[in-house]
């Protein structure tokens, strides 16, 4: 259930020339955290995925990212329904529900269970003039304030994979910091595979410090500082 501290302001969006912007209150179009992320990608970073499309061909590796994004669109609606009403829905005869309904279950059995308070989910923030996006979940997680995001995979995934996810969780805390006055130090990574293993990560104190450091970075290569 959520705990109402904070007023989310809506945050409108569209796509320009293939990036996405969100309007924010002060009246500027900025970049979401995910196009700053994606067009600051180091080349190895994109030459690696090039070299994996290349190898199971066109036509396989759209059928696995079209599937895999379907898959987390529906393991993210089971979570967010849960955070806002506390109880986990029921799934249906459907196999694709069925699967990302049991994903669901994991994250809240062995990820959520530690979520003190809920402060929101599908939470829209922006830091002004710079950026802005929408993250999972904002509450408190093992008895401190932090940002919650939930994440599906194909397979599991190695820490060393996962820097820009790392990135992702401390660009909505500065901003939700820098708005609403918080004082947001952690982040905490709750995800689950298609075949149903269960890793976290929680990113905290200097951890949480050094991916700030490396997302500001990623910013003044996107505005070409």
């Amino acid at each position: 259930m959520i705990t109402e501290k904070y007023d989310y302001y809506s945050l409108s969006r569209k796509n320009v020339n293939g990036r996405r912007m969100y309007s924010t209150p002060d009246g500027l179009a900025v970049p979401s955290v995910t196009t700053i992320l994606d067009k600051t990608k180091p080349e190895r970073d994109k030459q690696a995925l090039l070299n994996w499309r290349k190898r199971v061909g066109e036509k396989k590796a759209t059928e696995i990212v079209t599937e895999a994004a379907g898959r987390g669109t529906r393991m993210h609606k089971w979570l967010e329904d849960y955070v806002i009403t506390g109880e986990l829905g029921t799934p249906g005869s459907n196999p694709y529900s069925q699967q990302s309904h049991k994903m669901a279950e994991i994250v809240i059995e062995q990820g959520l269970s530690n979520a003190n308070e809920y402060w929101g989910t599908e939470v829209p923030l922006y830091f002004p003039q710079v950026y802005a996006g929408t993250t999972d979940c904002v509450g408190v997680y093992n008895g401190k304030p932090a940002i919650i995001d939930f994440k599906q995979t194909n397979k599991p995934k190695k820490t060393e994979w996962i820097g820009d996810y790392f990135m992702q969780l401390c660009a909505y805390g500065e901003a939700h910091n820098e708005v609403h006055g918080t004082n947001i130090q952690q982040g905490v990574i709750l995800m689950c595979s298609a075949d149903f293993e269960f890793q976290t990560w929680t990113i905290k104190g200097n951890d949480f410090k050094k991916h700030s450091q490396n997302w500001w970075k990623r910013i003044g290569d996107y505005y070409g500082a």
